[in-house]
C-alpha cells in the first residue's frame, strides 16, 4: 500500500509540475505577444498589406513593441491593420509616425515597421489610426529582378556573339595593328589641340574688346557710351532723312517739268518744237551759221590786213608792247 500511495504522489508531482511548466510556457508566449502586459491599441490603413497575418511583429526603429491584432477589410480597396502596442512606448510613439509593411529579411514573414517623424506633434493615443505609406512589394520586386536577371542574360550572350565576331574580322586586327594609325591620332590631337590655342586666344581677344567697349574705348565704344556722338549720328540720320525728301520732291518737279516741255513740244507750242519738228528752220539756221562763219573769217582777214597797213601799223606795235609788259 505504502508503494502503491508514494507513486502516486511522484505521478500527482509530475502531473503539477508539468502543469506549471504548461503554464510557465504560455505566459511566456503570451507576454512576447503582448497577451499579457500593460499595453495600447493603434491601427493603419493600406490599399494592400501584403499578406500580413495576425500576429505579426510590429517594430519601431527595428525593436519589437508588439504585434498585429486583427486585418480588417474596409472596401475593395482599403485594409486596416489593428495592432497592440506596449504601453512603455506611449510616451514616445506620436501621431505623426508612419507606418509601412516591409519584409523581415529578404523572404522573411511580414512585418509592421513604424518610423518617427522629426516634425513636432502630440503622442499616439488609444485607437489612433497613423499615416501610413506605400511599401514596395517584394513579390513585385522579385519578379522585376527575374526579368532584369533574363535582360542581362541576353545581353551577355548578345555581347558574346559581337566579341566573338570582332575575333574572326582580321580587317579590324589588321586596322588595330597599322602603326601609323597613332600617328595619324597624334597629329589630329595636335591639330586639335592648337586649334583651341586659336580659340581661346580669339575668345581672350574677344574679351579685351568686350572690356575696351565697355569702358567706351573705339569707335565702337564711343558709339555706345558717348552720348553727344550718339546725338550727332541721329542729327546726321535726321539731315540725310530730310535731304532724301528734298530729292524726292525735286524729282517730283523735275518730272512736272519734263512733262510740261513734252507737252508743248507735242503741242507745237513754242520755239523748241520748231527747231524739233520743223526741218526748213532748221536749214535757215545751219545757213545762217555757215555764212556767220564766213564773215567771221572774212572779218579776221580784214583785221590781219589792217595790221600791216602803214596808217594803223604803229598802233598795234604800241598795243603789242603793251601785252608784253603786262
Amino acid at each position: 500500500m505504502k508503494n502503491i500511495f508514494f507513486k502516486n504522489v511522484k505521478l500527482g508531482v509530475f502531473v503539477l509540475s508539468g502543469l506549471l511548466l504548461l503554464i510557465l510556457l504560455l505566459y511566456m508566449i503570451g507576454r512576447n505577444r503582448n497577451m499579457f502586459g500593460s499595453n495600447f491599441n493603434l491601427r493603419a490603413r493600406f490599399e494592400n498589406v501584403q499578406g500580413l497575418k495576425a500576429g505579426n511583429n510590429v517594430r519601431f526603429s527595428g525593436i519589437d513593441i508588439g504585434t498585429v491584432k486583427e486585418v480588417k477589410i474596409i472596401n475593395d480597396t482599403l485594409m486596416e491593420v489593428e495592432m497592440i502596442i506596449d504601453k512603455k512606448v506611449k510616451n514616445i510613439l506620436k501621431k505623426n509616425a508612419i507606418v509601412s509593411i516591409t519584409t523581415d529579411g529578404l523572404v522573411g514573414n511580414k512585418i509592421v515597421n513604424i518610423t518617427a517623424v522629426k516634425s513636432p506633434s502630440l503622442y499616439a493615443e488609444e485607437n489612433d489610426i497613423l499615416p501610413s505609406k506605400k511599401s514596395i512589394d517584394t513579390d513585385v520586386m522579385l519578379r522585376t529582378l527575374s526579368k532584369t536577371n533574363n535582360d542581362i542574360a541576353e545581353i551577355a550572350n548578345n555581347l558574346k556573339l559581337t566579341i566573338n565576331k570582332l575575333n574572326s574580322s582580321e580587317g579590324l586586327w589588321t586596322l588595330l595593328n597599322d602603326k601609323t594609325i597613332s600617328k595619324n591620332i597624334d597629329n589630329a590631337l595636335a591639330e586639335v589641340n592648337s586649334a583651341s590655342n586659336n580659340i581661346n586666344n580669339i575668345s581672350r581677344d574677344i574679351r579685351t574688346i568686350t572690356k575696351d567697349i565697355k569702358k567706351g574705348k573705339g569707335t565702337i565704344g564711343k558709339l555706345i557710351r558717348d552720348t553727344l556722338l550718339s546725338k550727332t549720328i541721329e542729327e546726321a540720320v535726321n539731315n540725310i532723312k530730310n535731304a532724301g525728301v528734298n530729292i524726292l520732291k525735286l524729282s517730283s518737279d523735275l518730272d512736272n517739268t519734263v512733262l510740261n516741255i513734252d507737252t508743248i513740244i507735242n503741242n507745237g507750242e513754242g520755239t523748241v518744237h520748231a527747231l524739233m519738228k520743223d526741218s526748213g528752220i532748221v536749214i535757215k539756221i545751219n545757213k545762217s551759221l555757215d555764212n556767220i562763219q564766213e564773215g567771221s573769217k572774212g572779218f579776221s582777214d580784214n583785221m590781219n590786213a589792217l595790221k600791216h597797213n602803214i596808217l594803223f601799223r604803229g598802233y598795234f606795235r604800241k598795243l603789242e608792247k603793251s601785252r608784253q609788259k603786262q
